[in-house]
């Protein structure tokens, strides 16, 4: 016994030089216990015996409040002989076989980081080892760039290896949604909010939450207080980042409706702090981990999208119909975005292309000044709707910066298309867009502008020979119409590909993408345009959430479509080339030839309800918010 404490001496002192005792507060190391009721009961039968009787604990339980859902692991043995054994089933002799049966004993809550530790300071061996939330099979522990971790590293990395790891993110986001649905009902029921307060609420919290002084005060305040010590919370984070006044006063403006929303002051039996507090208490609790680790998840946008898939026609009420995100990260990889483009969707929304065109950049920086110059200089926005404008703005500041280049106004006014062709750099260095990002407004009657008045003012936008990507009804493509003799008159067509009927789901619109080349004439560039059917996305209808990639097929379609387009690649019954003027039809299916040797019975079906989604909602539009 004596030399295993010499094992657990020398972790301990290896914890020590990595910072796990410098913050009490973030990083929490207890030694074969635990004060989490959670984590107690979990292990409360665990002892290694295999009894189910009595507790069981490691030597080491490592918890962060930033990231409750992670627990790591720490077993010791001071015979580095014990260190495994062959079948995986002698938790009491060996370490790697004891760290894995508490980690199963945990991992329906937690997703586990389990770590082996034989040996002494002379001569020891040590194993990494993930089990997902929900899973009882472990893996070998891999950092975000691929290679094996093998030695311990501080838990900030630990933390980021279990974050990054494909499983882990998907229960993630399945942990999220479901979350989403609770703070929903939680917020229509209890709280009486509208639809519209309701992203705002959450919007205003997490920005709210990022002010130190209020993340560590709020519990603090009586429930009557808390709302306008919410309020102080934003109005600090906004003017932190240099904006000037009248724009920070517009940013601020929609959130000032939840500050006097009548409910969120009272205190309840129920809730003696109030309602306002229980709302910032959950989101604290379970949504702010996502924004300081996975900063690809567009989380407001998420929020948002799920809050208005619950609302049914109120959502379509109030105009807006969210992009899909892996729709916003497609049109990023179509423009092929990098850290050199200059990025503006002039029908911002909350921000989604935004958030997917800096993911894709950032992925492309070598150096932190290039994220930096990413962030607050390469992405551009505009939005008319004051909530959706605060909410685009919110989201990329917690994304970190890049809301300066938000306008708020009409993408047709004068100012606005000045300021954008005229964007400079913080250098002052002309910095004009070279890729434009859009989803129309979706025209509800004649009286109302085209969607392809919106693509040709996104265009008008861009340096000469940028890249204009564009989600439209497909009615644009296949209507004759002056506006598709405009667009060809001054750009490109480049590409049309055709959507999923239900990729907007539950709105019956069949769309397309369009994609333009800005300012050189279609018949100067006198060349054909490819033509895509993307009509399958693997996406399935799932029982209260909505499209999913259930079968974790998208990433293997994108990638295949993407080739595809670059390459300009044809391929029978998938996509083809062919040239055409304004008063010919803009779709695959009018030109590309057809694979009967792959059709089956579901391709039959697919395509009738393809027809009929078309018949009954053509016209039928829907505004969108991006």
């Amino acid at each position: 016994m004596a030399n295993e404490r010499i094992t657990e001496d020398m972790v301990g002192d290896r914890m020590r030089e990595l910072g796990y005792y410098e913050d009490e507060q973030g990083i929490l190391v207890e030694k074969q216990q635990s004060v989490n009721v959670a984590i107690r009961s979990a292990l409360s039968k665990a002892s290694k015996k295999g009894t189910g009787k009595s507790a069981g604990y490691p030597e080491f339980i490592v918890t962060a409040p930033a990231t409750p859902d992670i627990v790591v692991l720490v077993e010791c043995k001071a015979d580095i002989s014990k260190h495994e054994s062959d079948n995986l089933d002698r938790p009491v002799d060996y370490a790697v076989d004891g760290v894995l049966h508490y980690a199963r004993h945990l991992s329906a809550m937690y997703t586990v980081v389990a770590i082996a530790v034989s040996g002494t300071p002379q001569a020891s061996q040590s194993s990494f080892f993930l089990i997902p939330k929900g899973s009882s099979e472990h893996r070998r522990l891999v950092a975000p760039t691929g290679a094996d971790i093998d030695e311990l590293v501080p838990l900030s990395d630990l933390i980021a290896a279990a974050s990054f790891d494909p499983t882990v993110q998907r229960q993630r986001e399945r942990d999220l949604i479901q979350f989403s649905q609770e703070l929903h009902v939680f917020m229509r029921d209890e709280a009486e909010m509208t639809e519209q307060e309701k992203p705002l609420a959450v919007a205003g919290t997490l920005i709210a939450l990022r002010d130190q002084v209020f993340a560590d005060t709020y519990q603090a305040y009586p429930a009557k207080d808390l709302p306008s010590a919410w309020m102080d919370a934003i109005r600090r984070q906004m003017t932190d980042k240099e904006l000037p006044k009248a724009k920070v006063a517009n940013l601020v403006q929609p959130f000032t409706t939840i500050q006097v929303q009548p409910e969120l002051g009272k205190a309840t039996t129920a809730y003696p702090k109030g309602l306002l507090n229980q709302i910032v208490t959950m989101l604290a609790e379970h949504v702010l981990p996502f924004m300081t680790i996975y900063h690809d998840f567009d989380v407001v946008g998420q929020f948002y999208g799920e809050f208005l898939r619950y609302t049914g026609g109120d959502g379509k009420g109030l105009g807006i119909v969210l992009t899909p995100r892996h729709v916003t990260e497609l049109f990023a990889l179509i423009a092929n975005v990098n850290r050199h483009s200059v990025v503006v969707d002039p029908c911002a929304g909350t921000g989604g292309f935004l958030i997917s065109a800096m993911m894709q950049m950032t992925k492309t920086a070598t150096t932190d000044a290039e994220i930096a110059s990413i962030k607050a200089e390469r992405l551009v926005g505009i939005e008319q709707q004051p909530t959706m404008y605060a909410l685009a703005a919110s989201n990329m500041i917690l994304r970190g910066d890049g809301k300066a280049n938000l306008y708020q106004g009409s993408c047709f006014d004068s100012p606005n298309i000045a300021a954008v062709k005229k964007h400079k750099g913080l250098d002052g260095k002309p910095m004009q867009p070279t890729v434009g990002l859009i989803n129309p407004p979706y025209a509800k009657s004649k009286q109302d502008l085209s969607e392809l008045r919106f693509v040709r003012n996104m265009l008008d936008m861009l340096a000469e020979g940028g890249i204009g990507v564009a989600i439209v009804p497909v009615s644009c493509a296949t209507a004759p119409s002056g506006e598709k003799n405009e667009l060809l008159k001054h750009h490109t067509l480049e590409a049309v590909m055709s959507m999923p009927p239900e990729v907007f789901s539950p709105v019956g619109v069949v769309t397309c993408i369009m994609v333009y080349t800005a300012h050189k004439p279609h018949k100067v560039s006198d060349r054909k345009t490819w033509f895509g059917y993307w009509r399958n996305d693997g996406f399935v209808k799932v029982k209260n959430l909505g499209r999913v990639d259930k079968n974790h097929a998208w990433a293997q379609i994108r990638d295949r479509w993407i080739e595809s387009w670059r390459n300009r690649e044809v391929h029978a019954g998938e996509s083809v080339m062919h040239k055409v003027t304004a008063t010919d039809e803009w779709v695959a299916e009018a030109y590309m030839e057809t694979d009967y040797s792959t059709l089956t019975e579901e391709d039959f079906e697919r395509v009738l309800l393809d027809y009929a989604l078309f018949t009954l909602g053509h016209g039928d539009n829907a505004e969108d918010e991006e």
